[in-house]
């Protein structure tokens, strides 16, 4: 049989393997809980005290050999935090916290080997013998569940509705310290991406496109006469201005696009596999959205924009900033026009 760390090499995960265990599903928002947490820019750093000190009360309190946080990456649960594993990651396919994140709730197995999902999982079969397992979701504020604070136990046990609203508690110090990290990158007004966040996504898009020889394209978009708007009708106005903009660029986005706001009254879409030519289909799409919610709305304005397209050349644009920087110009030039 194999050891639990020998098992995280092995092809016994594998389809083709008959087994009664049961693979967690997808979340229905996978691609952007994805996101989201390597937004948050954690994944493969190192322990932290303001994590562990949490999986040791979780430790203490339930009396359990083993407590993690623990982040579901795409094909492995990561364990930021690791109180008596001996490793720092494990397949997903086989892991319990791949099925927690699907619950609102915490998720509960009282007894491995009398649930059919997990009786044959490697986890259970060898070490570290799982017998009991429970793991309450962690939700980002935009609420992807991101992994669980979780107890394991090598022996059955009871978990009553105390004990669930106790490790409640505790995951939900853990979800402040990781809101902590996400809005660093998140902002805050209306809820997508900032700068910061903004070259993280660009910067691994580009890695991917410049990989592929595929197109990528930057559009830059500034708000018309934003500052009319606020000294018109007020700064909360102005607000819900930006957030409806940012609200219709969410929705005419591609999940494989990374868009965000700059800051102010700036934005920016970076449009992946794409040419100038389907970059201007987006504008005008866009402005035809826009052009609607300005009709439909009680607004004493309209919210319009002007906009820059470039295409990312890798010679030309050795970094981020160099390429905002031709989209900025391009947007200024277009504004003048």
């Amino acid at each position: 049989m194999l050891s639990f760390t020998d098992a995280i090499n092995y092809s016994i995960f594998n389809d083709s393997i008959e087994s009664l265990m049961k693979k967690p599903k997808l979340p229905e928002n996978e691609h952007a809980r994805l996101e989201t947490l390597q937004l948050l820019n954690i994944l493969d750093t190192e322990s932290e005290e303001r994590f562990d000190r949490l999986t040791r009360v979780a430790k203490r309190m339930f009396d359990v050999p083993i407590a993690l946080v623990s982040l579901v990456d795409e094909n492995r649960q990561w364990f930021k935090s690791c109180i008596g594993l001996p490793v720092r990651e494990t397949p997903r396919d086989i892991s319990f916290c791949g099925h927690a994140i699907l619950e609102s709730k915490v998720f509960v197995i009282s007894d491995t080997l009398e649930d059919q999902r997990f009786v044959d999982n490697p986890l259970v079969t060898d070490d570290p013998k799982i017998r009991f397992y429970a793991g309450c979701p962690l939700e980002a504020p935009n609420g992807s569940k991101l992994g669980t604070l979780c107890i394991i136990d090598t022996k059955p046990r009871r978990f009553d509705d105390d004990d669930i609203l106790a490790l409640a508690d505790i995951a939900a110090m853990v979800e402040k310290e990781l809101s902590t990290l996400q809005m660093a990158t998140m902002d805050e007004l209306t809820n997508i991406s900032n700068r910061r966040g903004f070259r993280m996504l660009a910067e691994r898009s580009i890695k991917v496109a410049t990989r592929h020889e595929l197109p990528i394209t930057l559009i830059f978009l500034d708000l018309d006469k934003f500052k009319q708007i606020n000294d018109r009708f007020g700064h909360a106005e102005g607000d819900n201005a930006l957030k409806t903009f940012a609200r219709l660029m969410k929705s005419a986005c591609r999940e494989s696009d990374a868009f965000a706001r700059l800051g102010g009254d700036e934005f920016v879409v970076l449009l992946s596999n794409t040419t100038i030519s389907y970059a201007k289909g987006f504008i005008t799409r866009f402005k035809k959205s826009l052009g609607k919610i300005n009709r439909a709305s009680d607004y004493d304005y309209d919210i319009t924009f002007s906009h820059g397209i470039v295409l990312f050349d890798a010679e030309k644009h050795t970094s981020i900033d160099k390429l905002l920087e031709e989209g900025d110009a391009l947007m200024f030039d277009h504004k003048n026009s």
